[in-house]
């Protein structure tokens, strides 16, 4: 069976920069599960990947705008040490969830000072060229059950789509919010 909407692909990845280094992989952990079509991986690399069978592989080379989009400056800014309100130190590498005129959104702490906090709203990928190498696993049609939770279990209409991929922890389920991949 090919790579297509409402299929369910179990999918094991490798992610690397521009130097080569590897910034986040599948291989050696629990292989990625999603539904494609519901927006959970980034557009282009599920556009590399549609079409493919089990045992296929692909190489995707995406662009900062086809990936996470150009690093924003403006996203990057220092705030007040007391507008925290943390039990313990505040670290680089912390996240929180902050309000932005956009709605709420996922910030990281880059910086801290004696007096300010250096927080960024861009994804830590931002900017980056991303290089994937995809090995398909499994593919299966998604069963009825598996379709309406995808449509039903995230406001966003599907893990990754409109919501930065970080509802794909939050929908109740341990593989990105598709449901059962067995």
């Amino acid at each position: 069976m090919k790579v297509q909407k409402n299929c369910m692909v179990t999918i094991n990845y490798t992610l690397k920069d521009d130097s080569g280094d590897i910034v986040d992989t599948s291989v050696g952990k629990d292989p990625l599960c999603y539904m494609h079509g519901a927006g959970y991986l980034l557009p282009k690399l599920e556009e590399r990947i549609e079409g493919l069978s089990e045992g296929e592989s692909v190489h995707a080379d995406l662009t900062p705008v086809e990936g996470y989009g150009e690093y924003d400056e403006q996203f990057a800014v220092d705030l007040p040490r007391e507008q925290f309100e943390v039990e313990g130190d505040i670290t680089v590498g912390m996240k929180f969830q902050a309000e932005t005129p956009q709605g709420p959104a996922i910030v990281r702490v880059t910086k801290v000072s004696d007096s300010t906090v250096t927080v960024d709203g861009n994804h830590e990928l931002a900017g980056k060229n991303l290089h994937f190498d995809v090995d398909v696993l499994e593919v299966r049609m998604a069963t009825e059950q598996e379709i309406q939770m995808m449509e039903s279990s995230c406001s966003c209409g599907g893990c990754g789509g409109g919501c930065g991929g970080d509802c794909g922890g939050n929908c109740g389920s341990s593989c990105g919010g598709c449901g059962s991949c067995s």
